[in-house]
């Protein structure tokens, strides 16, 4: 009886049928495309990194990471700890490039909240300046973390650092008992208004004074800059060829400063520096270099990830979470 039916079926009745059905199928497949947080690529931006509209990919964390400069192979490597711990923990890490420049750094941030990321990880240009657009973040219930350089006038979920008051002193230490105890340095500090500048020249400076015998020539900003570190350094020695040593808030200023010392024909003036980047590691062991204090840039990128993670999880976390400090010297 069904086959007789069937057969007994028109030809205009089943292209009525097979229409229908088509229509069917194109409303399903329309409405399945419409699942934008579940779809593979949404979860394909979110695996690769790259900046997105959205903060989140289905229930993926973000995180802004907001780096001073990438001009320096210090921050380059703390960017890198803070990549490798995302992408071990799945975490969608966008990073914008301030640049050295503190507006540069305020938009790019205000960028990061309108981008609802779950928390931003901070190392400031300028320690003051960044407060306001901390400040725009907290209010929206996004939470900032710290990384190198502290914020002054705005609070944060946690601080993660080395000790630069204390590596300055290490510093001191070291050039006062280099120097046996006399002799003339020079200061070169990093841009003012940072806190790692404020810190490590604090720490330097107060440890000398209590030392005794070893006097601070001259103090003199480079701004964190190799080719800075070069040009001051140059003008130091034309004024001034009496020189035992030279402690450089960080590396890149330190190794310019060796450059113009070599072009100057003084050899035996104790370069300090601050990070052990590669290259000064590098210099210390050509004996270009006395030594450095060695963080661990990539420690903190790491900690700041996990430090995010655990806020975004509900966990508590410390107000300063230290990375330890170590000498590299000859």
């Amino acid at each position: 009886m069904q086959q007789s039916n069937t057969t007994m079926k028109s030809p205009t009745f089943s292209k009525l049928f097979a229409a229908l059905v088509a229509g069917s199928l194109a409303l399903g497949l329309a409405a399945c495309s419409k699942e934008g947080p579940g779809s593979s690529g949404s979860s394909d931006a979110g695996a690769s990194g790259a900046s997105a509209a959205a903060p989140a990919s289905g229930g993926a964390v973000t995180i802004g990471l907001s780096i001073s400069t990438l001009n320096n192979p210090f921050f380059v490597s703390l960017k890198k700890g803070a990549e490798d711990e995302a992408k071990k923990d799945g975490v969608n890490l966008i990073t914008v490039d301030a640049q050295n420049d503190p507006a540069k750094q305020q938009a790019s941030v205000e960028d990061l909240i309108e981008k609802k990321v779950n928390v931003i990880l901070i190392n400031p240009t300028d320690s003051s300046a960044v407060a306001n657009v901390v400040k725009e973040a907290t209010s929206k219930g996004i939470k900032v973390i710290s990384l190198d350089r502290s914020v002054n006038g705005a609070e944060v979920s946690s601080h993660i650092a080395s000790d630069n008051k204390a590596g300055g002193k290490m510093a001191a230490d070291f050039l006062v008992e280099k120097l046996g105890g006399k002799g003339n340095i020079v200061e070169l500090q990093g841009i003012p208004g940072s806190s790692a500048a404020n810190e490590r020249g604090a720490g330097f400076d107060d440890e000398i004074a209590a030392k005794g015998g070893v006097k601070i020539a001259t103090k003199q900003p480079a701004d964190f800059d190799r080719a800075k570190g070069l040009s001051v350094m140059e003008n130091i020695i034309q004024s001034n060829k009496d020189i035992q040593g030279v402690f450089a808030q960080n590396d890149e200023m330190a190794l310019g400063a060796v450059k113009a010392l070599q072009a100057a024909g003084l050899k035996d003036v104790a370069v300090v520096g601050f990070d052990a980047t590669d290259d000064a590691i590098a210099a210390v062991k050509a004996g270009q270099m006395a030594a450095t204090v060695q963080q661990q840039p990539e420690l903190i990128g790491q900690y700041g990830v996990q430090t995010a993670k655990k806020l975004v999880d509900g966990q508590p976390v410390d107000k300063f979470i230290p990375v330890p400090l170590n000498l590299y010297k000859q």
